[in-house]
């Protein structure tokens, strides 16, 4: 799945070994495999046998035992959520061992990765154990959150010393973006030059560069707000429920705000975190790091969060109770009311919302003034301690916890001289540097210069340079405009005669405009450029078409208008699929519906690693409109060797099945085994990359390209669809669907049979594409498929009707 020519460096990572199986350690045996590196997961050798074991008659020699913590937390992998396999067949690269038997192979693999317990003596008995088995120059590299990386090297050689580092993932690492890199004094730069490069591109990481301080940048700063947070919390009598209502989406971080943060992380874990750093610094530093006493009792009574059933927050039924950290008893969740608040959600922008709410006059303002200014103005202080610059503490805060935007950002969004003034009225010791920009007649930590950015630092402005393949489509425009633009969709020059098609209409969801804007870029591009990749940097890649504005139309009965639509989807399709030009189409996140319709005809698709694919139009009482059914029945039948075996009608029934159950995938891995992507499909693991690699497939396929030829296809006709029927029918004569559940699946199996012709008749596109609008334009008409649509738009989840 990786590209390997892509690293320009003496080096390559082909097979790695993680020490350490705990929910971290094979997690990152996870990341390792679902991007295509076999690694060897080893733990310790049990000294005594399980119950289970002994009633097998199992002794400690035998070999299940001796791997059974390594055994047991790959089988854990296949239950844990969020997945962190992107597809289960990724477990055969990961091999279960132990750190006795298989101490030997350490010596074929070309990365070691630490991930024992946060215990200094326990880490150097290891690396002791490493030194005599590794391999010349293999990389050696420590995921601890918070121990010296210096301190671990301690009696290791020279040549141990020069490859190794600390490479802090975050978990669950499949997701979590950031991985902080720890230099040691002895580390050598070609290492650590190369640890960022395989990071970004194989590991599909934002690589920041740490130094070798308590916690590092993000746990450091983030343990910081956290505590603060909660002391504001006590001093202020808000509760843990009104806290977190106010410090999640809307200060631009994530929906689990704060105590439900807590909650997922485990109370445990946040401790010895938060003690990592109270053990090491000083002053007023310390104080902030000292965990409240309602939180040690918390972790002494087992309320650890999640992972104990209970912790700042418990379940009892359906509703979700708070703790009150002054009874220690659980009540009613609350939620913090304020005028600010409410002026707060009218604002567009992130930096209007927040000043609306700092510089606000109630509970509220107060609260996020009282826990937003000491973060900023920490980070400012720890600026060259824990990081060269802003920019690595701004990366690490968005990448690790998920921020919206960094401290330094935030800080300019509020307008730092005038909360600096407010800052030093109320005593808080602003860092002379911070100061002195003000003084020399700069306002922000970042400015902005013909589309270029610039971050401050010692009394200057510095460019920023990212790494040319992320490729950031908001600059791009600002610095060379779009060639054409329209309220749904652009169209953009990205160079080397590569045009970019971007939708930007609410949630992405196609209408008229983004058709309109299809039809232009065929056009264009036929004339000036080489080829056109389709994609955009929003949340989502497309969540499908507007169900609001064809919800609108059936209930006006404008059948004719929602033909219209439908047909110009379709012809547009058909256009982009046999252009003269190739066409690569880029999704990432959520391509639902339209959005896989958008993707299925192009030339090719380079999926973002984190793409959900599936044509879900069933749960709105609909059938895809656009040619994806037909589409994904030429992707199956076009993947099947054609030979004595071929069974047209297996073809058949698992289009059906798909689409009729609506199956999502959960990665881009899981949607090439389900046929949304072919074999020759690419996927980028790190989606900064995503429209880079995709320009860089167009320019590929435009060296020699023909269009494709028009082509029929055998369907299965009037006797396949009486087979497709089969299940519908006994689900529904069983209770498990609806009378309107089964008027679906006829209308659907119709489509995917091909309608009333003999099995195995040859049909053109266009016959199909005549079908599938025909189905669609009478589901559309029907009274409960409106009721599913008015559900889905109100509630945002499927009616059963």
């Amino acid at each position: 799945m990786h590209n390997k020519g892509d690293i320009q460096l003496s080096r390559r990572i082909q097979k790695a070994a993680v020490i350490g199986s705990g929910v971290m350690g094979s997690g990152i045996a996870a990341h390792l495999a679902n991007i295509g590196i076999p690694a060897m997961l080893l733990d310790i050798v049990p000294n005594e046998l399980t119950d289970e074991e002994k009633a097998k008659g199992l002794t400690l020699e035998d070999r299940a035992v001796r791997n059974r913590f390594s055994e047991g937390a790959i089988k854990k992998l296949f239950k844990q959520k969020p997945a962190p396999l992107a597809t289960k067949s990724n477990a055969a690269l990961i091999q279960a061992g132990n750190l006795e038997d298989h101490l030997e192979q350490l010596g074929e693999v070309d990365w070691i990765i630490e991930v024992v317990v946060e215990n200094l003596d326990v880490k150097k008995k290891v690396f002791e154990k490493v030194e005599q088995y590794r391999k010349q120059d293999s990389i050696v590299s420590s995921n601890t959150s918070g121990i010296s990386i210096e301190a671990m090297t301690e009696g290791r050689s020279k040549n141990f010393r020069r490859n190794f580092l600390g490479t802090h993932f975050f978990n669950p690492p499949r997701y979590l973006k950031l991985l902080e890199v720890i230099p040691t004094a002895d580390t050598d730069p070609e290492v650590v030059q190369f640890m960022k490069v395989f990071g970004e591109d194989v590991l599909g990481k934002g690589v920041v560069f740490a130094k070798d301080t308590p916690n590092f940048i993000a746990n450091r700063i983030g343990t910081y707000g956290l505590l603060v947070t909660v002391k504001e919390m006590l001093k202020g009598g808000y509760s843990v429920g009104e806290v977190d209502s106010v410090t999640g989406p809307l200060i631009g971080r994530p929906k689990s705000a704060t105590f439900r943060t807590l909650d997922v992380v485990g109370l445990d874990t946040f401790i010895h975190v938060a003690k990592n750093v109270y053990d090491k610094v000083d002053g007023q530093e310390k104080e902030v790091f000292e965990v409240p006493d309602f939180m040690l009792q918390m972790r002494d009574n087992g309320w650890l969060g999640s992972k104990s059933g209970q912790g700042f927050f418990k379940k009892e039924g359906k509703e979700i109770l708070q703790l009150n950290p002054e009874s220690m008893e659980y009540e009613a969740r609350g939620k913090l009311k304020a005028a600010s608040v409410e002026m707060a959600k009218q604002e567009k922008g992130f930096a209007g919302k927040l000043k609306t709410l700092v510089y606000g006059k109630d509970r509220a303002s107060e609260l996020l003034w009282s826990i937003l200014a000491p973060v900023l103005v920490y980070s400012a202080e720890l600026t060259g301690e824990i990081a060269d610059d802003i920019t690595g503490i701004d990366q690490a805060m968005k990448w690790g916890f998920g921020w919206e935007k960094g401290p330094f950002e935030t800080w300019d969004a509020i307008g730092v001289a005038k909360s600096v003034e407010r800052m030093k009225a109320e005593g808080l010791h602003v860092p002379a540097w911070v100061e002195e920009m003000i003084a020399n007649g700069h306002d922000s930590f970042y400015k902005e210069e013909n589309g270029d950015l610039f971050f401050y630092y010692n009394g200057e402005y510095r460019l920023i340079v990212g790494n040319e393949k992320a490729i950031n489509l908001k600059q791009l425009k600002k610095k060379q405009g779009v060639i054409k633009k329209n309220t749904g969709a652009s169209l953009i020059d990205l160079g080397d005669g590569v045009a970019l098609l971007e939708f930007h209409s609410p949630n992405n969801a196609i209408g008229m405009d983004i058709i309109q804007m299809i039809n232009f870029a065929v056009e264009e591009v036929s004339k000036n450029y080489k080829g056109l990749v389709i994609g955009n940097q929003g949340k989502n890649f497309c969540v499908g078409a507007n169900l609001a504005m064809i919800l609108m139309e059936a209930q006006d009965d404008n059948v004719f208008e929602i033909d219209m639509v439908v047909k110009h989807f379709q012809e547009a399709m058909m256009k982009l699929k046999y252009s003269s030009f190739p066409v690569v189409a880029a999704p990432f996140g959520m391509t639902l519906g339209g959005g896989t319709e958008v993707c299925l005809p192009a030339d090719h698709i380079q999926a973002s690693a984190e793409t959900y694919m599936g044509l879900v139009e069933v749960g709105v009482g609909l059938i895809p409109g656009g040619g994806g059914n037909k589409e994904l029945y030429l992707n199956y039948y076009n993947s099947l060797p054609k030979g004595v075996d071929f069974d047209l009608q297996k073809v058949a029934n698992k289009v059906f099945e798909t689409i009729a159950m609506a199956k999502v995938s959960t990665s881009a891995a899981e949607a090439r085994d389900n046929h949304f992507l072919t074999a020759s499909d690419g996927i980028s693991v790190n989606g900064d990359h995503l429209i880079y690699d995709a320009k860089q497939a167009v320019i590929h396929l435009a060296e020699h390209y023909t269009a494709p030829v028009k082509k029929k296809v055998p369907v299965v006709g009037e006797t396949g669809y009486a087979t497709l029927l089969l299940g519908a029918q006994s689900m529904h004569q069983s209770g498990f669907i609806s009378e309107h559940d089964l008027k679906i699946a006829k209308k659907l199996a119709y489509v995917i049979a091909g309608g009333k012709v003999p099995f195995g008749t040859e049909v053109d596109e266009e016959y199909l594409l005549r079908l599938e609008r025909e189905a669609f334009l009478s589901l559309i008409q029907e009274q409960k498929s409106q009721m599913r649509m008015q559900h889905m738009l109100v509630k945002g989840r499927p009616l059963r009707n």
